[in-house]
This record gives structure tokens, C-alpha cells and sequence, in this order.
């Protein structure tokens, strides 16, 4: 990867984002002192520390930047994350919580990563700042999500994502302005967004604190809450309503809403409702939501389990539905006692996940309607070996190479859910709780099923050990895995 000097580029931006770090570490603060807590203390600690750091790596680094290329860029996204939630973590760590440092770094990745897993019990007790600050990382995970699917990942050819380029270019030395371009009209959409969430949540019923904290962690679909029951500590429907809304709109590409605002027209708004992955999208929430519903209809009906009446049926089946199947990881109930046929739906759902260029997370809705027309080309292929068949996705041209690279992505996907079960259920975790936890982890859902780690339960109990694998299968999933383990081959090194 050439001499010392061509890493000042990378070292620079991870100090530039650990200094944005440590002054978002003032705002929980101030909440604290205006509600007269004593945990702001910690918060100055760790913000003090960590702009030391970025300030270190910054004057170090100024200067003529080279640019950024594509082996930078890996190593560059991977270690920001990284850096980032370590020092996020200290916080936790400081806060009376009496967090051990494992416990910290795990809670600071789940809401990087908007994972939305959690450590901590008592959360209608815990301090103001670190509600807030949970809510926070979440939010500030969404948009740099947004910002490395739309712009990173598709000039690195990551799973297949080089399908939403902007623009006909293969040269990474555009990865800064285009980011920086991007990050500008992504984070006033985002802020647009959040506001006429949490606006929405407050006329619900929320307080101001609970409508703020959930929207940023609703439109991050992070799902991050501020009550141990989640969003059943509300047991509103309108509420829950409101949030099944904005956690579909944070499920769709933010580019093309970007394409729509910046041009609106009634062609922009036809080809958004025509885009593949949106239909899809839509699709797919409908007929997962009617399938629950009419299960928990037929339970009542034989007498089995089910939940409310036919209203209340909807309504859960349609929250915990879209939650999942988002990446959300809101529960309004404890859908782990519907029955064999609920729990295995809802752990196939937590694999999907959203558009891409969202803040959901998972395979992504494209990869899916990919591997499937793939699979069906290869049958017909059987059927008729002297035929020649096309792959099309948005009406255009799909090449074997991005379908290869799909293909390959979604076998990496379940290689490592497959080995972080196995080493899970190796460190004695029972199989369901392993099972789930590794799809929650790699997928970024958030709670799994079981007593232990499912809609009521906590991750808390778990070894060290395996909040440690947990932590790395969230960075894996939300980075889309090839950023991080391409920097595990020698190869990497050597260019």
C-alpha cells in the first residue's frame, strides 16, 4: 500500500471524525446539567481525551492530503468505525452504570452500527445524557451509513452495491468530494426527516425528550428506545402507527428522494414507485404483515396462541413486522410466545432488511430479487443449454461479474452467521439464543428470540467473550462485510 506518507490522508479523516465525536459528547452533557445529573462529568472526561487524539491525528497528518484510493478507502472505513466506537464507548464506561469497558464498547457499536442491542437494564433510570447519548450514536451511525453506501461502496464494487453509482466513474480519487457532497445533501434530508418524526411522535402522545431520542433512533432504524419494554412501555396505537411510517420511509433509498426533491417531477415520482427494490420493498412488508395477522386470527380461532382482537392483531403484526423486517428492532410485544410458525418468520424477516442507500440493514431487498433471478437464469439454462438468457434489474443490462459478486456476498452473509453461531454455542450459549444472536448481529436487528436475548430480554448475561464476537459481527454487517475481510488478506498489504 506504498510508504508511510500515503496513510496521512486516512489518519487525517479519522481524526477529523473523532473531532467531530468529542463535540457531539457535549450536547448529552448539557443535558445533564440542565436536568441537574452529575454524569456530565464523565462526558467532558471522555470528550477532553478523545479530542485530544483527534487533534493529535489532525496536526499530524495537515497538509498536502494524497488521495484517497480504493485499498485507502477500505482501510479507511473500516478503522473509523472502529476508532469511533471505542472512543464512544468511554462515555458508558464513566457513567454510573458501573458499565465494565466490554459492556460500554458493545452498547457503542450496537448503536453505531445501529444494531440497536443492549446491555443495560433499567433504562427509565438510567441519566438523561446517556439516553440521549444512545440516541445520538444511532443517529450519527444512520447518516454515515447513508454516506458510505452511496458513495463509498459502489466505487469499491462491495456486494454488488456498484449498481447505484451515481455517475460513469471507476476513479476513487473522487471518493473525498463526492462524499463530502453527498454528506451535505443527505444530512439536511435527514435532519428534514427526523424533525417531522419526532414533530409526529409528539403529537402522538410522546414527551418532548421520548419523541427526540425516537426519532433519531427510528430513522436510523436503529431502534434504541428509552423504556426496558420499548415501545410497549407507549401501548398507544397511534404512536406505534406513526413509527411504522417513518421506520419505511428510513427503508428507502435516500437517493432517491435526493433525485426528487432536487428536480421534482411527476416522471422522478413515477420512477421512484417504479424502482425494483421500492416495489419489492412495499410488496414484501404487505404480504408480511396480512401473513401474521391471519396467523394470530386463526390462533384465536383454534383456540391457540394469539394477541388482541382483530385490530390489535393488525396492529402488532403490522409494528413488529416492519421493525424486523426494517432492521428497526422495535418490539411493542412479546411476539416470541405467537407460536413455532411467528418465531421462524420473524427470524427469516431479520435477514432482509431494506433498500439500498438506507439506513436499514441486511442483504438488502436488491441482493434478494438478484439471487433469485440468478438461480431462475441457471434452471432455464439447465432446460435449455443452447439458450442464451439475460439477467435485467431496473430495466438494465446485469453483467455475470455484479451477479457473480452478489452471489459471492450472500455466501459470505451465512458463512459468518454460521460461524459466529457455532463459536457462540461453543462458549454455551443454548442454540436459539445463539442462532438468533448471530442473525441479529450480522443482519444489525437488534433483540433475538428467547428468554434470554429475545423482545423482553437483554444481551447483558452473555459472556465477555461473545459481546466481543457479537461486536465484530455488527461492524461485519453493517460495513458489508468485503470492506473489512478484504483487509484480512495478505494480498491487501501488499498493493
Amino acid at each position: 500500500m506504498g510508504n508511510s506518507h500515503s496513510y496521512k490522508t486516512v489518519f487525517f479523516i479519522i481524526g477529523t471524525m473523532l473531532a467531530a465525536l468529542a463535540v457531539g459528547m457535549i450536547i448529552p452533557a448539557i443535558a445533564d446539567v440542565a436536568t441537574g445529573d452529575e454524569d456530565w462529568r464523565g462526558f467532558l472526561v471522555s470528550a477532553a481525551f478523545t479530542g485530544f487524539i483527534a487533534v493529535a491525528l489532525i496536526l499530524t497528518n495537515r497538509g498536502d492530503l494524497p488521495p484517497l484510493s480504493a485499498a485507502h478507502a477500505f482501510l479507511l472505513t473500516g478503522l473509523t468505525w472502529i476508532a469511533l466506537a471505542a472512543f464512544a464507548a468511554l462515555p458508558l464506561a464513566f457513567s454510573r452504570l458501573d458499565l465494565s469497558y466490554t459492556n460500554a464498547f458493545f452498547e457503542a457499536m450496537s448503536g453505531l452500527t445501529t444494531t440497536g442491542a443492549t446491555v443495560i437494564i433499567g433504562l427509565e433510570e438510567a441519566p438523561p445524557s446517556i439516553l440521549l447519548w444512545r440516541a445520538l450514536l444511532q443517529w450519527f451511525g444512520g447518516i454515515g451509513i447513508i454516506v458510505t453506501a452511496i458513495s463509498v461502496l459502489p466505487l469499491l464494487n462491495v456486494g454488488g452495491m456498484q449498481l447505484f453509482r451515481l455517475e460513469n466513474s471507476d476513479t476513487s480519487e473522487k471518493i473525498l468530494p463526492r462524499t463530502a457532497q453527498l454528506a451535505g445533501s443527505i444530512g439536511r434530508l435527514y435532519v428534514i426527516i427526523t424533525g417531522a418524526c419526532a414533530c409526529a411522535y409528539f403529537v402522538a402522545g410522546m414527551s418532548v425528550f421520548d419523541a427526540t431520542t425516537h426519532a433519531m433512533t427510528t430513522i436510523a432504524t436503529g431502534g434504541f428506545s428509552t423504556h426496558d419494554d420499548s415501545f410497549a412501555a407507549f401501548d398507544s396505537a397511534a404512536i406505534e402507527y406513526v413509527a411504522i411510517i417513518f421506520m419505511i420511509v428510513a427503508s428507502l433509498p435516500f437517493v432517491a428522494y435526493l433525485q426528487i426533491t432536487n428536480n421534482f417531477t411527476r416522471e422522478k415520482v413515477r420512477g421512484f414507485f417504479e424502482d425494483a427494490q421500492i416495489r419489492m420493498f412495499f410488496a414484501l412488508v404487505a404480504l408480511c404483515i396480512i401473513t401474521l395477522w391471519a396467523y394470530q386470527i386463526m390462533a384465536q380461532v383454534g383456540g391457540a396462541s394469539g394477541e388482541g382482537s382483530g385490530g390489535e392483531s393488525l396492529r402488532y403484526a403490522a409494528f413488529n413486522a416492519t421493525s424486523i423486517l426494517t432492521g428497526t428492532g422495535y418490539v411493542s410485544t412479546n411476539y416470541s410466545t405467537w407460536g413455532g410458525f411467528a418465531i421462524i418468520c420473524f427470524f427469516l424477516l431479520s435477514f432482509i432488511g431494506g433498500c439500498a442507500g438506507s439506513t436499514a440493514c441486511g442483504l438488502k431487498i436488491f441482493r434478494v430479487q438478484i439471487l433469485f433471478k440468478t438461480g431462475w437464469r441457471y434452471v432455464r439454462q439447465l432446460s435449455f443449454p443452447n439458450g442464451v438468457f439475460i439477467i435485467r434489474y431496473n430495466g438494465r443490462l446485469l453483467d455475470d461479474a455484479t451477479a457473480n459478486s452478489i452471489t459471492a456476498f450472500i455466501f459470505i452473509f451465512f458463512l459468518t452467521f454460521a460461524f459466529i453461531a457455532v463459536i457462540l454455542s461453543l462458549m454455551g450459549l443454548e442454540p436459539l439464543t445463539a442462532l438468533s444472536a448471530s442473525a441479529a448481529a450480522i443482519a444489525n436487528v437488534g433483540p433475538g428470540l428467547g428468554e434470554v436475548i429475545g423482545p423482553t430480554g437483554t444481551y447483558t448475561s452473555l459472556p465477555d467473550g461473545a459481546k466481543w464476537l457479537l461486536a465484530a459481527g455488527m461492524l461485519l454487517g453493517r460495513l458489508e462485510f468485503l470492506t473489512i475481510l478484504v483487509m484480512l488478506t495478505p494480498e491487501f498489504w501488499r498493493r
